[in-house]
């Protein structure tokens, strides 16, 4: 089972949603790095269940617990790891699925995979709950970062059919102050535009009161990443992304800036123009491309959209097999369920790509833009 991502900055996960805990081990890290825990529990709030009708009503404190690898709030150099209790299960509910599988969902993939020995309740380790992990980890890279001059925030482009203002491909610097915006923001619907934050909850709501669920589309953006990351072909900046991206569950696709819009342009809208700024930086007059030429980053903000589906643990009663008593039979589910991960799956995305896009600043400066994150560039000079 392969549960990390990364080479040289690498994050593993582990736990199951209905065991003791979940956690994550970070490994990487500079030895004296000050970890801001606080900046980490509000990354974890917003990932965090139970606050309204357009999540499920499980409840958990997500309070990470440092076991290892951080002293007096200073990194030790050995590998960080982080555990979070599970505190409200309701294992109970799934007795259900254990030879019926939830259509959409990873039940029988598993028992085909582990031959019955897998952890099923709540999903086991498959469960949207490990994200809380992944977020853990991923929130302290994520403000390693930012001390960097690297910002990562995502928004809900569209969510049951209801839109927000898309970054703004055409000029890059108002994608920048679009995208700064949301870094700031408190837990809840990450958007643009605010007056369509009740729509999108009411349209939750009531596929929830209909025993069912929406899906949506998020958008990421990177801003200050440096020119010349990544590598040609299977290391390319969008490999990576998109690996990383497919392992946040229910992501089913991605594009990056333009994406399928391409099939119907000519090269002379696609193409970015480059210019020469005020300040001798090269820079580009659109961002159709995302950032990225042949893989590598061109120094503009790197774009990406994902599409998340419909949560598949709804309730109304669908087809479905017994695959112990090897017949067809019917499936309703019992339990506590998220109509629309998509306003909660946006921090998962963002830590996701922190991620990333630490392991790639890793492997081209080492641990300097953590260690020395106002200055380590100037070694390049």
């Amino acid at each position: 089972m392969a549960s990390s991502i990364g080479q040289r900055l690498r994050l593993s996960i582990f736990g199951e949603s209905h065991g003791e805990a979940i956690g994550c081990v970070l490994d990487g890290l500079p030895a004296g790095y000050a970890v801001d825990m606080d900046a980490v529990l509000v990354q974890m709030a917003r990932r965090a269940p139970g606050r309204d009708k357009t999540a499920t009503p499980r409840r958990e404190s997500d309070q990470p617990r440092v076991l290892s690898g951080l002293l007096d709030g200073r990194t030790t150099g050995a590998p960080l790891c982080m555990v979070i209790q599970n505190e409200n299960q309701h294992s109970g509910d799934y007795q259900n699925i254990l030879s019926c599988p939830r259509p959409g969902h990873a039940d029988y993939t598993a028992y085909a995979k582990y031959h019955g020995f897998q952890d099923a309740r709540g999903g086991g380790h498959f469960s949207g709950r490990v994200t809380a992990a992944l977020v853990a980890g991923g929130a302290i890279v994520l403000d390693a970062l930012s001390r960097a001059g690297i910002d990562i925030s995502t928004h809900i482009a569209r969510c049951a059919g209801i839109s927000d203002t898309p970054f703004a491909l055409d000029d890059p610097a108002a994608l920048a102050a679009q995208a700064e915006a949301l870094v700031g923001k408190p837990e809840g619907f990450a958007l643009l535009d605010t007056t369509v934050e009740e729509p999108m909850k009411a349209a939750i709501r009531a596929a929830g009161a209909d025993g069912d669920s929406v899906g949506g589309i998020l958008e990421t953006a990177i801003l200050g990443l440096p020119a010349g990351l990544g590598e040609p072909y299977f290391d390319s900046v969008e490999s990576l992304l998109a690996h990383a991206a497919f392992s946040i569950p229910a992501v089913k696709g991605i594009e990056f800036g333009t994406g399928f819009g391409f099939a119907d342009l000519r090269g002379s809208a696609a193409n970015d123009a480059f210019r020469m700024d005020e300040v001798g930086r090269v820079v580009t007059r659109t961002n159709h491309n995302a950032g990225l030429n042949g893989g590598i980053s061109n120094g503009m903000p790197v774009v990406f959209r994902t599409v998340v589906k419909p949560t598949p643990s709804i309730y109304k009663r669908q087809d479905t097999v017994d695959y112990v008593a090897r017949k067809n039979a019917t499936l309703s589910i019992q339990g506590r369920h998220d109509p629309c991960i998509v306003p909660r799956a946006a921090i998962v995305q963002t830590c996701t790509a922190a991620l990333v896009v630490g392991d790639l600043m890793t492997t081209r400066y080492g641990t300097a833009w953590m260690e020395r994150p106002t200055s380590y560039r100037r070694e390049e000079s």
